[in-house]
């Protein structure tokens, strides 16, 4: 939303509760005793949440305000801080810090937890700093994983509570915070409390306040109350909340924030962030220039040449810029990222294995319930007739697509897969997230166990489709059986920590609105930071049928401009993926064309081997249709010329190398 219809929202939503999301971590309860003691009113409403978990629900407008890392506070741009509380430290912290069996300048992996991407930003700034060109190699998986993980040459990032379960455990420990305090002589900010602009009133921010000092009279209780729920001594959790944790947002504080906001811009970690207070009085004491934004020309600038954008500087972009001043401020990103005369294609062919489906996804028209007439399994003398056809015209990579067939299990993904391996030289691009979380769901295994099996059988890339909009609102209207957006970013982050590479995608048009596609760009964009696994991003329209059952009431053709507008924000927001797709395949000639001026710079896939013979609306195997001619004379109406691409290059490093 933008300031004027948040402001309206916020004001019609005063009759319900008051929405507060904290985190359930030990540093955390001062702040939040007063409020879980009886401090708050009938117009509050607190539940507790992992980092990650507060952050989703206050940018997709589930929570009014929150305890809030503060790499999110600046990944949003359009949060409100309350003042003279937060979560930090002024030197050591004992609960953020890497650890391993050698120094991190020896360290040739860095295993990082991304329930807080403030805490991973931080590992990375001190690892630049520390490390200079031989920066360790980063992946991203869980708290428990990373304690069991480390070992020789790879550290890790513990935050919160599991820190201090294990402190002293490690031959090398290295402190955050120390770390932070030596390298720049402030202290350091973690988390604060934020709100959607105008929620919070004076009688709000007085009860927060009042909540912390509560805890802070009563933090001995609390190390005794934690002491009983989780085990452990409650001298020592005691010591680490009256001498480890400040809890005083002052002005060193604030200094301390800004700066590490400033070098994690430079850095290209985040945007740049002006910090922006509840109320008046808060905001003058930054001075005036808070208040400001940049200017339309200053913004366009900027995202021209591929500084990264916040969601609300995006928003304004995306609702306030006229397309013609959009589009030419991506393709400006783009030509200074890929030249002005060259775009791309991949010769290879999408094949569908099956379209038995038991998502029943309420707006698709592909899938075909078990028992149906129409439903298939592709044998393997199909499979293999469509893999020929495409070796038979240049292709060398294969992409299997279909659905949650409840009849095929992992074994059967397992023996296609190797059988294929074993009689065609070709890459295997395969699967959807969605396909491998109902994998795992099925065989009551690990995502992480399913996806190593189908990398052994020979699965080389994921795909990265399936994500629709990786907002919970929408997938629960067009996708409520499939998974949750966590859970398929789960899956992405399992393959990429494999070393398998994907693609990510977004059908937008549907129940989606501006903000939902931004919080899906930034989504994505957090896990490129991470893993650098993506090697393309595609967008394209849903087409809704003219009639049908499966027709979303209400959803219309969103018309060419919102196209449009849409994949040149792809181009300027993911400014850590090189290849932005304009897929022929999904969203026509007319509109892959243009999007070529809209900073798109690859036409997709230059064929389709679709389905089964005798399905509904399909070609058989042998009659697959090759668009590489097609797809070279759209180029050149368009001033361009297209070329064949490596289905073998990894990701690329487009913005700053090493996002």
């Amino acid at each position: 939303m933008n300031e004027v219809s948040t402001s309206h929202a916020a004001r019609t939503r005063r009759r319900d509760p008051l929405r507060l999301v904290g985190v359930s971590f030990l540093n955390a309860q001062p702040l939040l005793h007063g409020l879980l003691s009886g401090l708050a009113d009938e117009r509050m409403r607190l539940t507790l949440a992992p980092p990650s978990e507060l952050n989703r629900q206050l940018f997709e407008d589930e929570a009014d305000a929150g305890l809030c890392p503060v790499a999110a506070l600046a990944n949003h741009g359009g949060l409100e801080l309350v003042s003279d509380c937060g979560i930090g430290c002024d030197g050591a912290v004992r609960s953020v810090k890497i650890v391993g069996h050698v120094p991190l300048e020896e360290m040739d992996e860095l295993l990082l937890d991304a329930a807080s991407r403030t805490s991973v930003v931080l590992a990375r700034l001190i690892a630049r700093e520390r490390c200079g060109d031989r920066e360790p190699r980063y992946s991203v998986m869980s708290a428990e994983e990373i304690a069991q993980q480390v070992g020789g040459r790879v550290g890790g990032l513990l935050i919160g509570d599991i820190a201090l379960e294990l402190e002293g455990r490690f031959p090398y420990e290295l402190d955050l915070g120390a770390a932070w305090k030596e390298l720049t002589g402030l202290p350091f900010v973690f988390a604060v409390w934020v709100a959607r602009p105008d929620v919070l009133d004076e009688r709000d921010v007085l009860k927060l306040h009042g909540s912390l000092e509560a805890g802070l009279k009563n933090r001995a209780a609390i190390a005794r109350a934690w002491a009983r729920g989780h085990g452990g001594d409650s001298r020592v959790y005691q010591d680490y909340l009256e001498h480890s944790i400040r809890y005083l947002l002052d002005e060193r504080a604030l200094c301390g924030l800004r700066e590490f906001f400033r070098r994690a811009t430079e850095a290209g970690l985040m945007p740049p962030t002006v910090l922006r207070f509840v109320g008046q009085a808060q905001a003058s004491r930054d001075g005036a220039r808070s208040a400001r934004r940049p200017s339309l020309d200053a913004l366009l600038q900027e995202a021209a040449q591929g500084a990264r954008l916040s969601f609300r500087a995006a928003h304004v972009l995306g609702s306030e810029v006229a397309l013609e001043e959009l589009s030419l401020a991506a393709d400006m990103r783009k030509r200074a990222l890929h030249g002005d005369a060259t775009v791309t294609y991949l010769v290879d062919r999408s094949i569908a294995y099956t379209n038995v489906c038991g998502a029943r996804c309420p707006m698709c028209s592909f899938y075909r319930e078990q028992g149906d007439a129409e439903g298939f399994v592709l044998t393997r003398a199909q499979l293999g007739a469509a893999i020929e056809e495409t070796l038979a015209s240049g292709g060398s990579r294969i992409s299997l697509e279909g659905g949650l067939n409840p009849k095929l299990h992992l074994e059967w993904y397992e023996d296609t897969f190797r059988w294929i391996k074993r009689h065609y030289p070709v890459a295997l691009h395969a699967l959807s997230p969605d396909e491998v979380w109902h994998l795992a769901s099925i065989e009551e295994l690990s995502v992480e166990r399913v996806l190593g099996r189908l990398q052994s059988a020979g699965l080389d890339a994921l795909h990265g489709t399936g994500a629709e909009v990786l907002t919970d609102r929408v997938r629960r209207v067009i996708a409520p059986a499939k998974c949750k957006s966590a859970q398929w970013l789960q899956v992405i982050r399992g393959a990429h920590r494999l070393g398998m590479r994907s693609t990510a995608t977004m059908m937008f048009g549907t129940v989606d609105t501006l903000e939902d596609r931004l919080i899906h760009l930034l989504k994505i964009r957090d896990v490129q930071d991470e893993s650098g696994g993506f090697t393309s991003f595609a967008a394209w329209p849903y087409r809704p049928p003219e009639t049908g059952p499966r027709r979303l009431p209400g959803v219309q053709r969103m018309a060419l401009s919102e196209c449009l507008r849409t994949q040149a924000l792809c181009r300027l927001v993911l400014d850590n993926i090189a290849r932005i797709e304009a897929p022929w395949l999904e969203q026509g000639e007319e509109l892959s064309q243009l999007a070529l001026s809209c900073g798109a710079d690859d036409l997709g896939s230059s064929g389709l081997v679709a389905r089964a013979p005798g399905a509904a609306s399909s070609r058989g195997a042998d009659e697959a249709t090759g668009l590489e001619p097609a797809l070279e004379r759209a180029a050149r109406e368009r001033g361009f010329r297209a070329v064949p691409r490596d289905v073998a290059a990894g990701p690329s490093s487009a913005g700053s190398a090493g996002r």
